[in-house]
C-alpha cells in the first residue's frame, strides 16, 4: 500500500447500556473518528455480532451494564491476544444489580470478561470535584498531561491482574447505594493499560453523561444535563490520544 493510500482502518464502536446519555457519548466518539478518512465504524448496542468483533482493526467500548455472552468473551479474548487493541470507556467494566434493600450489587458474573477489561466497577460516591493525578508522565499517552481537576463519576474499582496505570485519584469518600462501599477510600486507577498477549486494553473510568430522560424508567426526568468530563479539552486530549494508540498497531503491521 503506497503513502498516498493508507490502508483502511475497521473500527467497531459499542456504546449502549442504561442511565447514561448514550446517544451524546456515541456522536462525540464518532466525531473524533472521523477525524481520520482511514477509520470506518460499524456501531453496535452490545457485543453480539462477534463476526463484526473479530474482524475489526480496533474497538471502542461506552457501556453501562452491558455484559457480553460468553462466546463474544471468547472471542474478544483471542482477538487480544493476536494484537487487539481495544479503548473501554468508563461503566465498560459494569455489572448492576438492584437488590431489594435498596443498594446496587456488583455480581461477578463475568470473571472473563473483567479479567480482559482489568477491573471491575464497584461503586462510587456522589459525583464532586476531585483530582486526577498523572502516575506515569514518561509514558507517551500521558506525558505533557498536567494534574486536572473533574467533576465526574470517581470509581472504585476491583482490580484484576498487572495494570499499568497513567492516571490515579485519591479517593476520600465511600460510595453511596452500592453493597461495596466501605472500603473504597484510598487511591484509585483512573486510566491504565491491560496488556494480553500481542495486544492490550486501554481503559479511561472518566466521561459520565446524563441527560433528562435518561434515568426512565427508574425517573422520568433528570433535573441537569450532565457532561461531567466531557466539558473539559484535557478529556478530548485524552480520547484522541487513545485513539491514536489504537492505530498504532495498524501503523506497525502496514510497516513490517
Amino acid at each position: 500500500m503506497s503513502e498516498a493510500h493508507p490502508p483502511r482502518i475497521d473500527c467497531v464502536l459499542i456504546c449502549g447500556g442504561v442511565w447514561h446519555d448514550m446517544d451524546f457519548a456515541r456522536l462525540e466518539l464518532l466525531k473524533l473518528l472521523a477525524e481520520d478518512q482511514r477509520v470506518r465504524t460499524r456501531v453496535f448496542e452490545d457485543y453480539e455480532n462477534v463476526e463484526a468483533l473479530a474482524q475489526a482493526d480496533i474497538i471502542i467500548t461506552y457501556t453501562c451494564d452491558v455484559t457480553p455472552s460468553m462466546a463474544a468473551q471468547e472471542v474478544l479474548r483471542d482477538w487480544l491476544a493476536k494484537g487487539g487493541r481495544w479503548y473501554a470507556l468508563h461503566g465498560t467494566n459494569s455489572v448492576l444489580r438492584l437488590l431489594e434493600s435498596g443498594l446496587w450489587d456488583a455480581p461477578r458474573w463475568a470473571p472473563l470478561f473483567m479479567d480482559l477489561l482489568g477491573s471491575q466497577f464497584l461503586s462510587h460516591p456522589p459525583i464532586a470535584p476531585y483530582t486526577v493525578t498523572v502516575a506515569d508522565p514518561g509514558h507517551p499517552l500521558v506525558a505533557g498531561v498536567e494534574p486536572f481537576e473533574t467533576t465526574d463519576e470517581l470509581y472504585h474499582v476491583e482490580r484484576h491482574g498487572d495494570l499499568h496505570v497513567l492516571l490515579e485519584t485519591e479517593c476520600t469518600e465511600p460510595g453511596t447505594g452500592f453493597v461495596e462501599a466501605e472500603d473504597a477510600p484510598g487511591t484509585q486507577p483512573v486510566c491504565y493499560i491491560k496488556r494480553h498477549g500481542a495486544g492490550a486494553v486501554l481503559y479511561l473510568t472518566l466521561g459520565h453523561c446524563r441527560g433528562h430522560y435518561d434515568l426512565q424508567p427508574m425517573a422520568d426526568w433528570w433535573p441537569t444535563v450532565d457532561r461531567c468530563a466531557w466539558d473539559l479539552p484535557v478529556f478530548y486530549d485524552l480520547l484522541r490520544r487513545g485513539i491514536g494508540w489504537l492505530k498504532e498497531r495498524e501503523a506497525a503491521e502496514a510497516e513490517g
